[in-house]
């Protein structure tokens, strides 16, 4: 029967777990057991009880720092740190976000220590693997959480509202970046009655703005900006600049901007300088979901909220920790569609020929599979 340990989040601010009771009900019924510490899905409001009543076994103390070396496969949320990487055992399978250009001591440890790493960010946007695609369930809350942000800082109103004292004109919102993130924050501040300008240097993304209600900020490209997996590709410093240019107008007459922007692999581009914020009116928001990769502001700060030239400039660095129920419950189905696949016949197989798996897999039998990643050891 193989065994599934699901660890407490450690990380500060980290709120989601990666296994709930629903999906432990699911490898329980499969033949799995699952192993649970205590008090891992507290802030996701899943308590030890609720897991039990699934099937769950609940350790803590010596118990759940046992489990690390019993598991067949641990589950995580957030990266894993040198030190939990070290008490896995050989030939283990790990699942979740890893972040590798930025955890390489933790990559070392699970190469030499010949642990499957299988990394959710790195799971192929096929239409085969949509139900494993953490990365979008992830980028479509965090959408949703960083208009509800601008929203609470931003000095006025989102929508038109016509009363006896006169009438107050809607917000104007600039999203940078029409990926899952960007599509859900469209369809977010148009509900809330917000007017919405949308920019992405792919012109094919146009109709999906179009059809959400938002405004496409037309780009003009003597190439498509469109790379591998349907990803915005990286610009040149040439196109970057053109770009800077057409948005300038645009975000400075904004009263809340959101910026998404990520190239796979790479810093995030620098779409808003500090020069465009100084030009912004005072009293208005910048939301940055692009901070843990370096950001789309100059001016950002990762896990920090400043105010420059009276614009306040947020950058929290894990906005989906921010509805934690909901995305615990996604990133979990997440990982249930991606074990279950590997099941077969009641035995877990990590097998390199799978197209999801040759893709996500970035250590296996001793070796870093994911090239960017190995070429940076």
């Amino acid at each position: 029967m193989p065994q599934v340990f699901v660890p407490k989040e450690i990380t500060e601010g980290e709120t989601r777990v990666a296994c709930t009771p629903e999906t432990t009900k699911r490898y329980v019924k499969e033949g799995f057991e699952v192993v649970v510490e205590s008090g891992a899905g507290r802030h996701a409001h899943f308590t030890d009880e609720h897991y039990r009543d699934a099937g769950a076994k609940i350790v803590s103390g010596a118990d759940a720092e046992a489990a690390w070396g019993n598991a067949d496969v641990v589950f995580r949320v957030y990266p894993i740190t040198p030190g939990d990487a070290s008490k896995l055992t050989e030939g283990a399978i790990l699942i979740g976000f890893m972040s590798q250009h930025r955890n390489l001591d933790s990559v070392r440890i699970l190469r030499d220590k010949k642990v499957s790493t299988i990394a959710m960010e790195l799971v192929p946007r096929i239409s085969r693997a949509q139900s494993m695609d953490a990365l979008s369930s992830q980028a479509s809350i965090a959408g949703y959480q960083a208009i509800l942000m601008a929203a609470t800082y931003l000095d006025k109103y989102f929508p038109l509202l016509m009363t006896a004292a006169g009438t107050i004109q809607p917000a104007k919102i600039v999203i940078m970046g029409a990926g899952v993130a960007g599509l859900q924050a469209i369809a977010t501040a148009k509900r809330l009655g917000a007017v919405v300008e949308v920019s992405d240097i792919r012109p094919a993304v146009k109709e999906q703005v179009e059809s959400l209600g938002g405004r496409f900020i037309d780009f003009p490209m003597d190439e498509s900006g469109e790379g591998e997996g349907g990803y915005a590709r990286e610009l040149t410093p040439e196109q970057l600049a053109a770009q800077q240019k057409v948005v300038r107008e645009k975000v400075v007459a904004a009263d809340a901007v959101i910026t998404t922007a990520l190239v796979p692999g790479r810093p995030a581009p620098k779409l808003i300088t500090e020069d465009m914020v100084a030009d912004m009116r005072e009293g208005a928001v910048i939301v940055d979901l692009a901070v843990e990769q370096g950001g789309n502001c100059e001016l950002s700060k990762s896990g920090d909220m400043v105010v420059a030239h009276g614009v306040t400039i947020i950058g929290h660095p894990n906005m989906p920790a921010a509805t934690p129920a909901d995305a615990s419950l996604l990133y979990a189905r997440n990982i249930q569609a991606l074990l279950l696949n590997m099941l077969k016949e009641g035995e877990i197989v990590v097998d390199v020929e799978d197209e999801i798996l040759d893709g996500a897999l970035l250590t296996h039998n001793g070796e870093v599979r994911h090239g960017p990643t190995a070429e940076a050891l």
